[in-house]
C-alpha cells in the first residue's frame, strides 16, 4: 500500500460518507447520464464519499447505489490513478488516467473503461500521441512526437500508422504517403534533406514497383524497383550538368539512402484502463453496464454493430474507414441512430470503377501499344518546354509518326504486342500544357505506363467512345472519332491561350492527343486523348451528377435503392442546391462566365457541369446526417476574412505528393448541400426544386466536361427534328449562344452564395 493510502488510513481511520439526497428522472436509454437516473416516484442517494475498499484501493468522489457515479478519483494499490467522470462504475466522459511509470492519458473514455474518442497520451520516456482513439488503441487522425525528435502526422489503425501520413526524422528527411501496419506501403514520397527524393510504390517499408528517384541536379532514374537486383529494371536520365554521373546503381537506395530512415516504435501501454477492475463496488444486481472484452492477451477486441465480439480483423470490416464514425461500438451506433432519425439520405460504399485490362481482354494489345507510345513520347530527350509557343507548334501537320516493330528498333524497345505505328499530335504544345498544369513527366509515365494495367469503364459513352482509367485514378483516356480530333486541333490555340490566362479554369485539362495505327490488312486507327480525372481524391465520391440545364431525356429513372456511388445522375435527378462560401462563389461565377464565353466563341455546345459530392457526416450504417448549423460551419472566421480556406501543415506537405489534395476551385472544396423538393403539380418538369432547409456538410468537386462537340450540321438537324416534337428550350442540341445562356442560368441557380 502506498504512503498516500497509509496517510489516508491514519487520518480518516474508517471511511466517512457525506451523502446528499438528490431527486432525478430515470432515462429510458441504455446509457444514463448523472442527471437522468431516478424517476419522480423514487429517490436514490447520490453523494460524496471517501472510501477505502477491501483490497486497499481508494475512491473519493460522487457515489450512487454502490458505484462511482459522477466526478471522482480512484487510486489502485499498484499506483494507477483515474480522475474524471463515472457512470455506474464505468469511466465514461472526460478523464485522466496515470500509470506508476509516469505515463498519462487525458481525454475521452467510453465503451467499458476504454480510452475512446479524442485524447493525449504522454509516455514515460517523453513520446506524445495526440489524436483519436478507439477501444484504447490509436485509431483515426493523430500526431506522435518521439523522444529522439522524430514526428508523425497522419492516420492510424489499431495502434499502428495506417493510411496517409507524414513521418519526419530529426535529421530533416521526411516521408509522405501511404502506410500499412506501421510501415511504408503504397504510393509515397521520400524526401532527403540533401534535396534528393523518391516518388513511387513501396512495400514492407522499401521501394517496390514503379518509382522515380530524382537528384537535386535534375537527373532522374525511372523504372521498376526491387531489393532483388534481378527484378530491378529502369532507365537513368542524367542531367545536362557536367557534375551529373553518367551511370548509377539503384541498389544504392536500399544500401545507403535508406540506412538512416528507421521508424521509431511507440511506447507500449503497460496495462489498459479497461483491465483495471473495481473491487467491492456494487452488489450482485448492480453490475457495471459495460464489460471488458479481451482476446486472451489482455488487449481489447473489436465488437460488431450489435455488440457481439467480432473475429474479423480491421481490414475485414466492411463499411468502416478512418474519418467516419466507428461501426465497432454498439453504444455509438445507438446514439447515432437516435440523432439521425430524421435523416432521409442513405449512401452505399463506393466501389472501384472499371474492369482491369488483363491478358486475354480484347483491348489488351491496344493498351500495351498505348503505354509503349506514351513512354516513348514523354521519355525521349527534348528541350525544356517554354510556355511561349510559336504559331507553328499548333499546326495540325505538326505530328510525329514512329514505327514500333516487336523486335525493337534504334529508337523503340522490343515488345510483346503486334507491330504498330504511333502518332503524336502537336507534341510541343502538349508538353507545354503538362508543364502549365504542373504534371511531372516521370509521374505521368508511371501513372499511365507502369506495371499496373489500365481499367476500362463498363460501357462506352453516348458518343460511342470508350473510357479508360489509370490504376491510380489520376488520368482518364478517351477514344475519339476523327471529327472530334479535328475540332480539338482547330480549337487548340484558343484552348491553350484560355487555360494559360485562367489558372482556375473549370474546363477539362488535356495532357496529350495520340493515334495508334495497327499494321496489316485492317489498317485500323484509334485516336485517343488523355485528360485529368476530376474525381481523383482522398475523398470517396458518394454522388455524381452530369448537368446541362436541359430537361428532355435528362433523368436516369432509377429508384434510390438502385443508385450506386458510380451512377451518373442527370438534371432531373438533382435534389440539391450547392452553397459555396462567398469568396469562392464569386470566383466560381467569374470563372463560369469566362469558360462559357470561350466555348461560345469556339462554337462548342452540349458540354456539361460534372459534379461529385462527398458527404462528411456519414454513419457506419450509410446514413448521412443533416447539419445542425444554419450557416457554413466548414470555414473559420479567419478563412472568411481572407476569402480562401487555409491549409494545415500536413496539407501543405501533401501538395508535394498529390496536388489534387489541395483545395482549389472545383477540387476538394468544403461546401453545403441543401436538399430540394420538386413540385409534381405541373406538366412541365421543374428543373430546380424548392429548398427544404435540410443541409448536409460536403466536399464538392466540379468541372466542365465534353467540350469537343461543335454545332455542326448533324447537331443542327437534330435540333430541327426534335423541335417539331418537343419544346425547343428543353432539348440539348441548340445554338452555342443559346446553350451558353441556358447553361449559365441553370448553373447559377444550382450553385448559390452561402450567406
Amino acid at each position: 500500500m502506498s504512503k498516500e493510502i497509509n496517510g489516508i488510513v491514519k487520518s480518516w481511520g474508517e471511511a466517512t460518507v457525506r451523502k446528499s439526497i438528490v431527486r432525478k428522472k430515470r432515462a429510458n436509454s441504455t446509457l444514463m447520464s448523472v442527471a437522468h437516473l431516478v424517476d419522480d416516484e423514487s429517490a436514490e442517494e447520490v453523494g460524496h464519499v471517501e472510501k477505502i475498499l477491501p483490497n486497499g484501493d481508494f475512491y473519493t468522489g460522487l457515489w450512487l447505489d454502490g458505484f462511482p457515479h459522477g466526478q471522482g478519483k480512484y487510486m489502485w494499490t499498484d499506483g494507477c490513478v483515474y480522475v474524471g467522470e463515472w457512470v455506474r462504475g464505468s469511466t465514461l466522459g472526460k478523464g485522466r488516467f496515470s500509470w506508476p511509470s509516469g505515463a498519462t492519458f487525458e481525454g475521452d473514455f467510453k465503451s467499458g473503461n476504454n480510452m475512446d474518442g479524442k485524447g493525449t497520451y504522454i509516455g514515460s520516456s517523453g513520446d506524445t500521441y495526440k489524436g483519436s482513439w478507439v477501444m484504447s488503441l490509436k485509431h483515426g487522425e493523430g500526431t506522435e512526437s518521439y523522444p529522439n525528435g522524430d514526428f508523425y502526422d497522419g492516420e492510424w489503425r489499431k495502434g499502428l500508422q495506417n493510411g496517409h501520413g507524414r513521418y519526419q526524422w530529426n535529421n530533416g528527411n521526411q516521408y509522405i504517403g501511404q502506410w500499412k501496419s506501421g510501415v511504408f506501403c503504397g504510393n509515397g514520397t521520400m524526401m532527403w534533406s540533401n534535396g534528393n527524393r523518391y516518388d513511387g510504390c513501396w512495400e514492407e517499408g522499401l521501394p517496390k514497383g514503379n518509382g522515380t528517384f530524382r537528384w537535386v541536379d535534375g537527373s532522374f532514374y525511372v523504372g521498376v524497383w526491387s531489393q532483388d537486383p534481378n527484378e530491378q529494371s529502369g532507365t537513368y536520365y542524367p542531367s545536362s550538368s557536367s557534375d551529373s554521373p553518367m551511370d548509377w546503381d539503384p541498389q544504392n537506395v536500399y544500401n545507403v539512402e535508406l540506412s538512416d530512415c528507421q521508424i521509431c516504435s511507440s511506447e507500449k501501454v503497460s496495462i489498459f484502463p479497461s483491465q483495471k477492475t473495481l473491487t467491492g463496488c456494487g452488489e450482485e444486481d448492480h453490475k457495471p453496464l459495460q464489460k471488458k472484452r479481451t482476446d486472451g492477451s489482455g488487449r481489447p477486441r473489436w465488437t460488431s454493430e450489435d455488440g457481439r465480439i467480432s473475429s474479423y480483423s480491421c481490414d475485414d470490416a466492411v463499411g468502416f474507414h478512418v474519418g467516419r464514425k466507428s461501426g465497432f461500438s454498439v453504444m455509438d451506433d445507438l446514439a447515432a441512430t437516435a440523432r439521425n432519425s430524421s435523416a432521409r439520405l442513405r449512401i452505399k460504399n463506393p466501389k472501384r470503377q472499371g474492369q482491369t485490362i488483363s491478358k486475354g481482354h480484347k483491348n489488351y494489345e491496344l493498351m500495351l501499344n498505348l503505354q509503349l507510345g506514351i513512354r516513348h513520347s514523354v521519355g525521349r530527350p527534348a528541350p525544356t518546354a517554354s510556355l511561349d509557343l510559336k504559331s507553328s507548334a499548333f499546326d495540325p501537320k505538326e505530328k510525329v509518326w514512329t514505327r514500333f516493330p516487336p523486335e525493337g528498333s534504334k529508337h523503340t524497345p522490343p515488345h510483346q504486342s503486334c507491330e504498330f505505328r504511333w502518332k503524336d499530335y502537336c507534341p510541343v504544345v502538349f508538353r507545354a500544357l503538362r508543364k502549365l498544369f504542373k504534371v511531372d513527366a516521370a509521374d505521368y509515365m508511371i501513372s499511365i505506363c507502369g506495371n499496373e494495367a489500365l481499367r476500362e469503364l463498363s460501357s462506352p459513352g453516348k458518343s460511342g467512345s470508350f473510357f479508360y482509367l489509370t490504376n491510380d485514378d489520376r488520368y482518364m483516356i478517351k477514344t475519339m472519332k476523327k471529327a472530334e480530333a479535328k475540332v480539338f486541333m482547330r480549337m487548340l490555340p484558343a484552348y491553350y491561350k484560355h487555360v494559360r490566362a485562367f489558372e482556375n479554369t473549370l474546363v477539362t485539362k488535356f495532357f496529350g492527343l495520340h493515334c495508334v495505327k495497327l499494321t496489316g490488312s485492317a489498317q485500323k486507327k484509334v485516336r485517343f486523348v488523355i485528360m485529368g480525372n476530376l474525381f481523383c481524391s482522398q475523398y470517396a465520391i458518394h454522388r455524381r451528377f452530369d448537368l446541362k440545364g436541359s430537361t428532355f431525356g435528362r433523368t436516369t429513372d432509377k429508384p434510390e435503392s438502385e443508385i450506386e456511388p458510380t451512377t451518373t445522375l442527370k438534371d432531373l435527378d438533382l435534389n440539391f442546391i450547392f452553397r459555396l462560401q462567398k469568396s469562392w462563389f464569386q470566383e466560381f461565377c467569374r470563372q463560369v462566365d469566362r469558360d462559357c464565353d470561350f466555348l461560345e466563341q469556339e462554337r462548342i455546345m452540349d458540354y456539361s457541369m460534372l459534379v461529385g459530392l462527398h458527404f462528411k457526416d456519414t454513419t457506419s450504417l450509410g446514413t448521412v446526417t443533416p447539419s445542425r448549423h444554419s450557416s457554413a460551419s466548414c470555414f473559420t472566421p479567419t478563412d472568411v476574412d481572407v476569402g480562401r480556406p487555409r491549409l494545415s501543415g500536413v496539407d501543405t506537405d501533401h501538395i508535394f505528393v498529390d496536388p489534387s489534395r489541395w483545395i482549389q476551385l472545383g477540387v476538394n472544396m468544403p461546401a453545403r448541400a441543401e436538399m430540394t423538393m420538386r413540385k409534381s403539380t405541373s406538366d412541365i418538369p421543374q428543373l430546380v426544386g424548392d429548398p427544404t432547409g435540410e443541409f448536409y456538410e460536403i466536399i464538392i468537386f466540379f468541372g466542365i466536361i465534353d467540350i469537343l462537340q461543335d454545332y455542326d450540321i448533324s447537331k443542327k438537324l437534330e435540333h430541327a427534328y426534335k423541335s417539331f416534337q418537343y419544346d425547343p428550350s428543353s432539348i440539348s442540341a441548340v445554338d452555342p449562344r443559346l446553350y451558353s445562356k441556358r447553361f449559365r442560368d441553370f448553373v447559377f441557380r444550382v450553385f448559390v452564395d452561402d450567406n
